[in-house]
């Protein structure tokens, strides 16, 4: 019995085995698993933002002429050009289709939003970055257009 005990004791894992594993098992999760809530999560951002600009666009139109100070474009022109790419981008993004270029688009107009617009609320805008550089360094994981398109394009190569 003494025997059975000091083999159990010795075959147990210890605290720092089992840290070990559970960090081995995190770092096995695929990425696709952290792609797509990414990709639906920045979607949901400039999804909302444009249905708030839709709701009421003769608001819109004064709030890019009076309150948002975006430079070189005019207000009207501002606003449509946010709203088309408000309305696009997500599509995109959930579908997984040319996800790089999209999140460069967005990282500019966060960055726009950053410097001109809404410069106190930066921590809202790093954590949007946060999300777009993961997109941007990774592309949109194996659920996408974008993974199906680079398939088909490396088997017609070669």
């Amino acid at each position: 019995m003494l025997n059975a005990t000091a083999a159990a004791a010795r075959t147990a894992p210890t605290p720092a085995k089992q840290l070990l594993q559970i960090r081995s098992w995190l770092e096995a999760i695929p990425y696709w698993v952290l792609a797509v809530p990414l990709r639906f999560g920045v979607a949901w951002i400039f999804w909302n933002s444009a249905q708030v600009k839709l709701i009421n666009w003769d608001r819109t139109l004064l709030l890019f002429s009076e309150e948002y100070q975006v430079p070189v474009l005019p207000p009207e022109l501002a606003a449509n050009l946010a709203l088309a790419i408000e309305l696009v981008a997500p599509v995109l993004l959930v579908l997984g289709f040319l996800t790089r270029p999209i999140v460069l688009v967005l990282l500019g107009m966060t960055a726009t939003i950053q410097i001109f617009v809404y410069p106190e609320a930066w921590p809202t805008h790093l954590q949007w970055t946060a999300m777009m550089l993961v997109l941007l360094s990774r592309g949109a994981g194996m659920f996408s257009l974008d993974h199906l398109a680079w398939r088909r394009l490396r088997s017609t190569l070669g």
